[in-house]
Protein backbone atom coordinates (compact mmCIF):
# COMPACT_ATOMS: atom_id res chain seq x y z
CA UNK A 1 0.00 0.00 0.00
CA UNK A 2 3.05 2.14 0.54
CA UNK A 3 4.45 1.63 -2.80
CA UNK A 4 0.74 3.22 -4.52
CA UNK A 5 0.46 6.22 -2.31
CA UNK A 6 4.14 7.32 -3.39
CA UNK A 7 3.89 7.03 -6.81
CA UNK A 8 0.40 9.32 -6.86
CA UNK A 9 2.53 11.80 -5.07
CA UNK A 10 5.62 11.06 -7.38
CA UNK A 11 3.34 11.62 -10.37
CA UNK A 12 1.80 15.16 -8.77
CA UNK A 13 5.36 16.50 -9.47
CA UNK A 14 5.36 15.39 -13.06
CA UNK A 15 4.45 18.01 -15.04
CA UNK A 16 4.58 15.56 -18.16
CA UNK A 17 2.03 13.21 -16.48
CA UNK A 18 -1.42 13.08 -18.35
CA UNK A 19 -0.09 14.57 -21.35
CA UNK A 20 -0.24 12.34 -24.10
CA UNK A 21 3.30 11.81 -26.66
CA UNK A 22 0.78 12.90 -29.67
CA UNK A 23 -0.27 15.98 -28.22
CA UNK A 24 3.34 16.66 -27.18
CA UNK A 25 4.38 16.32 -30.94
CA UNK A 26 1.31 18.58 -31.82
CA UNK A 27 2.34 21.39 -30.10
CA UNK A 28 5.81 21.16 -30.68
CA UNK A 29 5.33 21.05 -34.67
CA UNK A 30 2.62 24.25 -34.16
CA UNK A 31 5.52 25.78 -32.29
CA UNK A 32 8.54 25.03 -34.81
CA UNK A 33 7.92 23.11 -37.83
CA UNK A 34 9.37 20.04 -38.68
CA UNK A 35 11.59 21.76 -39.99
CA UNK A 36 13.15 23.53 -36.79
CA UNK A 37 12.22 20.31 -35.02
CA UNK A 38 14.98 18.54 -36.83
CA UNK A 39 17.40 21.01 -36.48
CA UNK A 40 16.86 21.25 -32.57
CA UNK A 41 16.24 17.66 -32.25
CA UNK A 42 18.13 15.40 -35.58
CA UNK A 43 16.35 12.60 -35.53
CA UNK A 44 15.04 10.91 -38.92
CA UNK A 45 11.28 11.52 -37.98
CA UNK A 46 11.72 15.03 -38.22
CA UNK A 47 13.98 15.12 -40.92
CA UNK A 48 12.60 12.64 -43.24
CA UNK A 49 8.64 11.33 -43.67
CA UNK A 50 7.67 13.96 -41.31
CA UNK A 51 4.30 13.40 -39.49
CA UNK A 52 2.69 12.96 -36.11
CA UNK A 53 2.14 9.29 -37.12
CA UNK A 54 6.00 8.35 -37.92
CA UNK A 55 7.46 10.07 -34.80
CA UNK A 56 5.47 8.07 -32.98
CA UNK A 57 6.37 5.21 -34.06
CA UNK A 58 9.88 6.24 -33.70
CA UNK A 59 9.80 7.70 -30.38
CA UNK A 60 7.61 4.84 -28.83
CA UNK A 61 10.97 3.05 -29.51
CA UNK A 62 13.79 5.10 -28.98
CA UNK A 63 13.50 6.03 -25.41
CA UNK A 64 16.42 8.27 -25.88
CA UNK A 65 15.03 10.28 -28.72
CA UNK A 66 11.82 10.48 -26.71
CA UNK A 67 13.52 12.06 -23.51
CA UNK A 68 14.70 14.84 -25.91
CA UNK A 69 11.53 15.63 -27.09
CA UNK A 70 10.44 15.75 -23.66
CA UNK A 71 12.94 18.09 -22.61
CA UNK A 72 11.87 20.34 -25.65
CA UNK A 73 8.38 20.09 -24.47
CA UNK A 74 9.29 21.15 -20.92
CA UNK A 75 11.63 24.32 -22.06
CA UNK A 76 8.61 25.31 -24.42
CA UNK A 77 5.78 25.55 -21.91
CA UNK A 78 8.17 26.97 -19.58
CA UNK A 79 8.90 29.80 -21.74
CA UNK A 80 5.03 30.24 -22.62
CA UNK A 81 4.51 29.84 -19.22
CA UNK A 82 2.64 27.02 -19.27
CA UNK A 83 0.21 27.68 -21.97
CA UNK A 84 -1.35 24.38 -23.55
CA UNK A 85 -2.49 26.80 -26.53
CA UNK A 86 -1.15 26.23 -29.72
CA UNK A 87 0.31 28.84 -32.63
CA UNK A 88 0.49 27.61 -35.95
CA UNK A 89 3.12 29.23 -37.77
Amino acid sequence: MNDESNSGKEQVNNPLHGVKLADILERLEADYGWQELGRRINIPCFNYDTSVKSSLKFLRKTPWARDKVEQLYLQTIKKSKGKIVYTKK
